[in-house]
Parts: structure tokens; sequence; C-alpha cells
């Protein structure tokens, strides 16, 4: 027996839930990229979950920033509900993005995460905006 079947495939139907739940927490680099290249911003919020400083030094164009070790029923406040929050932070390796969600979920909001961070982002060679080019650090 190979490896790769050691264990095997889940069935179908199992897999189209497994890979659904999947999608339902995730977004990539490559789909939100196209939305706003076609100004479709409708509907979500880009939320960079790391320190201002790092916010200040290279951002998704159009991100706001809501540091997950800030983020309290008072701070969000001003947020509307009826919105999807996409959050990111630096990469695979920081879970400032996780944290941030997590935080936001619990106080009711709906959210998703942005597969890999701004690190995917910068290098799958779309935009940033920001202070310096990217020497992108966790700063979360």
């Amino acid at each position: 027996m190979t490896r790769t079947l050691a264990v095997p495939a889940a069935a179908p139907e199992d897999a189209a839930k497994y890979f659904a739940a999947e999608l339902a927490f995730e977004v990539d680099p490559d789909d939100l990229v196209r939305d706003l290249e076609a100004g479709r911003t409708d509907g979500y919020v880009i939320v960079e979950t790391r320190a201002p400083e790092a916010f200040a030094q290279a951002r998704i164009p159009g991100a706001i920033n809501l540091p997950y070790r800030d983020m309290t029923a008072e701070t969000t406040q001003h947020l509307d509900r009826d919105l999807v929050y996409v959050c990111y932070c630096e990469s695979t390796q920081c879970n400032a993005a996780t944290k941030g969600a997590l935080k936001l979920a619990e106080l009711g909001f709906r959210v998703k995460r942005l597969s890999g961070g701004i690190t995917s982002w910068i290098a799958a060679g779309y935009p940033t905006e920001g202070t310096k080019a990217p020497g992108i650090s966790c700063a979360c």
C-alpha cells in the first residue's frame, strides 16, 4: 500500500461536507484580489489583525486595522453586523488572524480568514499600501 492511500480517502459526500465547511472559513488571495480589482467589495470588510505599526508599513488596499488584542464589544460596536469580516495577519506562521476571527465571532460577527496572510498576498504579486516595501513581520 502507498503512504498516500494508507488512510483511505473519505466518501465523496463526507469530502463534500468537509471542503464546503473549509471554504466557509477561508478565502484565498486570488479570489479576494479579483473582487477588489472588479470593485466588488460589497458584503465584506478586510481586517488587518496585527499591530498598527504593521498596518502602517504594508497592508491590503482597503483594509481596516483592528488589532486582535484590542477587540472588545466596545471597540467593535461601530462595525456593521450584516457584513463578513475577512481577517488576515502576516502568514501561516502567525495566528493573529485566527485570534481576531475568533474574537469577532465570539462578539457575534460573521468572519472568514485570508489564507496565507499578507505574505502570500505579496508573494502572488498583489498590490499593497503602506509606508515601506514589504519586509513583513508578525507584529501581532
